[in-house]
């Protein structure tokens, strides 16, 4: 700047614009209707809190459409009500960031940036290699990283009960019926 500052050249860095008025005549651009045209929904006060998607009352896109088959069912994992989500950590990051005999929990995992929050469940999956001694406890673990553990001989704990599978029914399939079948004729030639 070329002049001193002072009273008679001060001036904000970014000019003021000032506030839209409406309703204050005709001459003024924005009288009368005020800039919202003439009756309906959208003249009203408090016309614009309509939600995303809301079309008046008429039946909107997302209702009307058609819908495909698939995982909406409660318990299907990724879709469902119950959706779960789990931090995957594979064998191979704790090769390369733990020492041998280190303790791997949850938070060591967030110390060490491998995992982003300690609110979500950890899963351990069998990728890689695992040649260290480590103590890991964690939520969940696939079969093939439960076997690496204990192959390094390491110890592995589990934060959360595994799920126990429902048994599927056997009577609705066929190889299942015929042992049904074979298993009631072995029981009336018992008699």
């Amino acid at each position: 700047m070329a002049d001193e500052l002072n009273l008679s050249n001060l001036k904000p860095a970014q000019a003021r614009k000032d506030r839209k008025r409406v309703g204050r005549g005709l001459g003024s651009g924005k009288g009368r209707y005020s800039g919202r045209g003439i009756k309906g929904q959208k003249s009203r006060a408090g016309s614009h809190m309509m939600r995303a998607g809301y079309e008046g009352g008429q039946m909107p896109l997302y209702m009307r459409t058609a819908k495909l088959r698939g995982n909406t069912s409660a318990d299907a994992m990724p879709i469902g009500p119950f959706r779960t989500s789990t931090q995957p950590v594979n064998l191979r990051d704790l090769e390369a960031r733990f020492e041998p005999g280190e303790e791997v929990t949850p938070e060591t995992l967030k110390a060490k940036r491998l995992i982003r929050s300690v609110r979500k469940d950890v899963k351990l999956l069998g990728v890689g290699d695992l040649t260290k001694k480590l103590s890991i406890t964690v939520h969940g673990a696939s079969k093939t990283a439960q076997e690496k553990v204990e192959a390094a001989g390491g110890t592995l704990t589990l934060l959360r009960e595994p799920k126990t599978r429902k048994p599927k029914n056997m009577k609705r399939r066929p190889e299942g019926r015929t042992a049904k079948v074979s298993d009631t004729e072995a029981s009336d030639t018992d008699d």
